[in-house]
Parts: structure tokens; sequence; C-alpha cells
């Protein structure tokens, strides 16, 4: 009996890594030009960097082409992780060959969460960083963004995963009353994400920031990364309507990018008619509210507007997972620390770059607690929930609950493990939830809304980059490798 299963041909897969390799090598090119541009040293960081990603993908292309690219689903379960893997492993070597010099775990670490658009950084002195690195963070939390919503939509649906078989037939549905193939719709939800990108940079750019400034932005907004070139994130900004654009552009990366497509057409209904859509705008509003008006009650000194600004954009920044931050609301009272705390789990919608357990997941076990609580009282009665119009068959059910318990169980484990290593119990337990569920900063004087990570333990920067790998790739994908059946079946 062969140790592999023939399903596990890596050949198919290596070809795949081989050309994303090869694109983030030439990606490495836009901030080598930068740099080189405004004379600054670091470009050869970038060239040296682009040099040994792109020779290593093309290496693998040229040697695995022909190979046919009809993965099976094991395939497709090892390529999702071993692509976010390598970009990761490659994607770090402008970090340890720039002036920062970041070692392998800081590097590791500054990449998968550009990536997977987490936030959390371990970088400081970003004010006078090099314009290339500066850029290359945004980049990666770009790209990581438009590889999310692929997922979302096309791989995910596929694997079962966590519930998004639901949205496996809602896709197909939507693609064939917008476009007639699943690769147009790609092709469309990219530019409609570039067009985002382009419109939210010129707001950024209106509403005071420099060009570069507006640029950097505007690709981790919608990507709801939340890296900056500011030490400081929006608090550096004093204008209230850069921070009013960071609120609209942050809730427009939260909705579902499929969506978007039929309001453009002339079906807005499609967007926001959505079950999901609605839900989570609703609970933005009223999150917004309840921290504003504790600002008002806790900070006097502050108007109705400056209250709702600030509010406004930390809760949308924590909810749609982005990571930004414009004041450091760990000191704003108990009620919005725990409040915080709550949030970070929540998420935006499927189909869109955000992290957390997602809008649909949660309206989904709020929908089964309902339907179990009226077969208590009436047993005899057919009580099936709905969503979206669609029964909520048992097997959805359980992939929903069994994707919370993971979650909830691996931010416990994250926590527990974080705690053991020093930190903090405050710290371990939001450092953990952030990563997994790709939010950004963690509460607390070092890795709050005002730190970074750059003095957690290397061990802790290991454990919260597999924490937000797991996160982004729903568990399933990464845990179903840990199987030995997985590589015999």
């Amino acid at each position: 009996m062969p140790l592999l299963s023939p399903a596990l041909d890596l050949r198919p897969i290596l070809f795949v890594l081989g050309w994303l390799l090869t694109v983030l090598g030439g990606a490495m090119l836009v901030p080598l030009f930068v740099d080189l541009a405004l004379g600054h040293p670091d470009w050869t960081s970038f060239l040296a960097s682009a040099i040994i990603t792109g020779f290593t993908g093309f290496s693998l292309v040229l040697t695995m082409r022909g190979r046919t690219l009809v993965l099976r689903r094991q395939q497709t379960f090892l390529l999702t992780t071993s692509a976010w893997v390598s970009t990761g492993v490659f994607g770090c070597l402008p970090f340890m060959l720039s002036e920062f010099e970041l070692d392998f775990a800081g590097a590791f670490f500054e990449t998968i969460s550009g990536l997977t658009t987490t936030g959390s950084t371990v970088m400081a002195g970003l004010d006078t960083a090099p314009p290339g690195i500066l850029l290359w963070r945004s980049i990666l939390q770009w790209l990581g963004g438009i590889g999310i919503i692929g997922m979302s939509l096309v791989i995910f649906p596929f694997l079962r995963i966590g519930g998004m078989q639901l949205f496996k037939t809602e896709s197909s549905d939507t693609t064939e009353k917008i476009l007639p193939s699943v690769g147009r719709l790609g092709v469309a939800i990219s530019l409609v994400y570039l067009g985002l990108t382009i419109l939210c940079t010129l707001a950024y750019w209106a509403a005071g920031m420099t060009g570069f400034e507006a640029v950097l932005h505007s690709m981790t907004t919608l990507s709801t990364g939340g890296y900056s070139n500011h030490d400081s994130s929006f608090a550096y900004f004093e204008e209230g309507a850069i921070h009013w654009v960071g609120i609209i552009f942050m809730t427009a990366g939260s909705l579902p990018f499929a969506l978007f497509i039929g309001a453009l057409l002339g079906r807005p209904m499609m967007l926001f008619g959505d079950r999901q859509v609605k839900m989570f705008l609703a609970f933005l509003a009223l999150a917004s509210l309840a921290v504003t008006a504790s600002l008002m009650i806790t900070e006097v000194d502050l108007d109705f507007g400056e209250a709702l600004t600030l509010a406004t954009f930390n809760v949308v920044s924590i909810v749609s997972t982005t990571g930004y931050a414009s004041a450091d609301y760990s000191l704003w009272g108990g009620f919005v620390v725990v409040f915080v705390f709550l949030l970070m789990v929540v998420g935006g919608c499927t189909g869109s770059t955000t992290g957390g357990i997602k809008m649909f997941r949660l309206d989904i076990a709020w929908k089964l607690y309902g339907g179990y609580i009226r077969n208590l009282l009436m047993p005899h009665a057919v009580n099936v929930p709905h969503y979206n119009g669609r029964p909520v068959t048992d097997e959805l059910g359980r992939a929903v609950l069994l994707y919370i318990f993971l979650y909830l169980a691996t931010c416990t484990a994250l926590s527990l493990a974080l705690a053991m290593l020093g930190m903090p119990a405050l710290e371990a337990a939001s450092s953990a939830f952030s990563a997994v569920g790709n939010v950004g900063p963690g509460l607390g004087p070092i890795v709050g809304p005002v730190g970074n990570f750059a003095d957690i333990p290397d061990t802790a920067k290991w454990l919260m980059s597999f924490g937000m790998l797991l996160g982004r790739l729903e568990f399933f994908t990464v845990l179903v490798l840990l199987s030995p059946n997985f590589w015999k079946a």
C-alpha cells in the first residue's frame, strides 16, 4: 500500500504555488521602483527578495508545467494551506533584508498578519520608515484581501467548510443572474475591488491625506487589514472627514463583493435586500450608538459629533476586523473594554475581506436557538429555520455550530498558551481573539491600540501566526491536514 494517496499528487499543487510565487516576486518590484525613484538604498532588499522569490516560483512553473489543474478535494485542502504558508515565507524576505532587519519570527509574523489582513504589527518607527517597506505592507494586505474573497466564494463552499456550502448555491444563483460563469464573476469582483480601492484613494486624498498616505491606507482599508504608515494609526489624522472616509470604506470591505456587482448593474436590492447585509449594518449602528452613549457619559469634554466619530470609527474598525485605531479605547472605561472584547468575535459578511465568526453564522446559530426553543414548547410542530428564504438543513446547522465551537476553543487554547509564556491575562486573551479573528490590536498597554507586538516572546509570535492562519483558513482547511487518514484516503 502506498504511503500517500494518488489523490495527493503534489505536481499540480507545486505548479500553482510556482505561479503564486512568481506573482509575489513581481509584486516586489513595485516597492523596489518606489525606493529607487526616491533614492532610498532599501531598494536592494526588494531586488534580492524578488530574485529569490521569482526564481523559485518560475522554476516550479517550468518543471511542473503540463500537469492537470483539475484538483481533487484533498489536493485543494493542501494547496490552500501551503499557498498561504509559502507566500508568508517568501513574503517576509523584504522585512528581513531591509533596514528593519527583523528576525524570521518577527518577519513571518508581520507577513502573515498582512496576508491574512490581521493588521497586528511588530514594527515601530513607521513614521520614518522607508517608503518601499511601507508600500510592501499595504500590498500584502491588498493581495491578501482579494485572495480571501476568492477563497470564501469558490474554495470554502467547495470544501463545505463551516457552513459555507450554503453560499455555494447562493453564489451560483447570483452568478446565473449577473454573469454567465464563475470565472467572469471572479474578474468582475476583482474589478470592483480595484475600483473601490481607487475611489477610496481619491476620497482619502480629498479629505486631507497626502497622495502616498491615501494609496497606502486605501489598500489596507478595502482589505480590512489596518496597516498604517503611522505608529499612532488614525489618531495621527485630525480631520474628521478622513475618519468618515475610513468608516465608509471599511464598511464596504465588510460586505459581500459578489453582491456589489448586482448593485452596480442596477439591482441594488441584491445587496441591500440581503439579510446578512441588513443584519450587519444594523449591528454596526447599534454598537456605535452604544459606545457613543458611553463616551458621552464618561468623557464629558466631548460633544456628540466628536463622540459619534470616535465611537463609530473604532467600532467599525473592530467589527470589520480592520484594526485601525483613532484613540486608545482601552481607556474608555470598563464597559467599552468588555464590549470591544466581545466585538472582536463578530466579523463582517461572508464573501468579504473580514475575519471573525461572520454575521451569517451568528444569525444561523440564533435561528437554531429559536427553533430549539419552539420545539421545546411545541414538540409536535414542524419548525424548520430559514435563512434568506432557504431552509437551514441539519448538516448546515452542525457545520455552523462546530465552526463556532472550534473558533472559541482555539481562542481559549491560544489564550492559555500566551498566558503561560508570561503575557498578562487581558493581553493574552485579547491577543488570542485578535489573532484568530484577524482583528489586529489587542487590549492593554503593550499590545493595545497604541502599542504593538514587538516585545512579546518569539514563541508567542509563532503561536499567534498559527492562530491567524487557522482563523483565516476557517480551521478545517488546516486541521484536516493533521489527520493521518488525510494522507492515506
